[in-house]
């Protein structure tokens, strides 16, 4: 898969997720709630052109407000740890410290991402039925770019612990799993150095000012 590719499927998946959990709207219908989600944020980005342009740090800004709530973060972060680490002997303070870094690490990664951001259209494929009795269901969705052929994205979901709603955990891009490669990533990293040392590493790449490219 392309870079472009992966920057625009990871860019999509991340269009869902840091507001207070009363302010954040909750959803019964996982397709109802990709369409609205991948709306508002990308209606926002549109309108916030000039403010980004001065400022590219305002994506990191949108990310937080719009689309951190929906994604299962602490899920995903345990998913990475993976057998890189026996978390019954890792220190709850730790575990918590890298859920914390990951999620941090990763709106940086694609607030950055939202800078390749130019005005895809995305089309939400409809669910077969039958939700009741499901825990994961996969959203199919479309990425269309004038000119360039169709992406299709898997969005993985889960349902939230009120068994109503539901939280995205995954994106799988033209067969390439984004918590499969960070697995891959970061499972090595934690295995050589440990969860604190990955956690610091984390921390640190969180910090790098977002930047948008360089006009061609």
């Amino acid at each position: 898969m392309k870079l472009s590719t992966f920057l625009l499927a990871a860019l999509l998946m991340f269009s869902f997720s840091l507001k207070a959990a009363t302010e954040t709207a909750t959803y019964t219908d996982p397709y109802k709630m990709m369409e609205v989600l991948a709306d508002n944020t990308f209606s926002r980005i549109a309108k916030e052109q000039s403010n980004i342009a001065a400022d590219p740090e305002v994506l990191r800004v949108i990310v937080n407000d719009e689309l951190v709530p929906y994604i299962d973060s602490r899920y995903a972060a345990l998913r990475v740890i993976g057998n890189s680490a026996d978390l019954k002997k890792v220190p709850r303070e730790d575990i918590l410290a890298f859920v914390d870094a990951f999620q941090n690490y990763m709106v940086a990664t694609y607030a950055g991402v939202f800078t390749q951001y130019r005005d895809q259209k995305v089309i939400i494929e409809p669910g077969a039925g039958g939700l009741e009795e499901q825990k994961i269901i996969t959203v199919r969705t479309r990425v269309i770019d004038p000119g360039k052929p169709d992406i299709k994205i898997d969005f993985k979901l889960r349902r939230g612990k009120d068994s109503e709603t539901w939280l995205v955990f995954d994106m799988v891009a033209e067969g390439i799993s984004l918590l499969d490669s960070k697995r891959a990533e970061l499972g090595n990293l934690i295995r050589q150095q440990g969860l604190v040392s990955v956690t610091n590493l984390l921390r640190e790449k969180a910090k790098a000012p977002i930047t948008l490219p360089e006009a061609k």
